[in-house]
């Protein structure tokens, strides 16, 4: 049984295993930093799960900054039938790449 494990950040909850990669919303931190994560909302192990209320106290989630970067452009059109108006947007999602490293209860 593989150890993982729920964290929110960004106001988005997260599945997380150690040496697993994941896009989270753009963090103020640069490459190659170490990033810890408090609050972890569930952890699961050999021993068994522990669940959070809301979340579990000193536990930590540390992660290792990948990279920092822009997603992919999305286009965002909005048009009016029979209005004569149409509106075209690009929008580009700041986010940063992080490698779980460590999951401590």
């Amino acid at each position: 049984m593989s150890q993982f494990a729920v964290i929110k950040s960004g106001g988005k909850q997260y599945k997380v295993a150690e040496g697993e990669t994941i896009k989270l919303e753009k963090l103020d931190t640069s490459k190659g930093e170490e990033v810890v994560f408090s609050d972890v909302l569930l952890v699961s192990n050999d021993i068994g799960l522990k669940l959070g209320s809301p979340k579990i106290e000193g536990a930590k989630v540390s992660a290792k900054v990948v990279k920092n970067g822009r997603t992919r452009k999305v286009i965002v059109f909005k048009y009016r039938a029979k209005k004569r108006r149409k509106k075209k947007a690009g929008h580009r999602q700041h986010f940063t790449e992080v490698q779980i490293t460590k999951i401590s209860a």
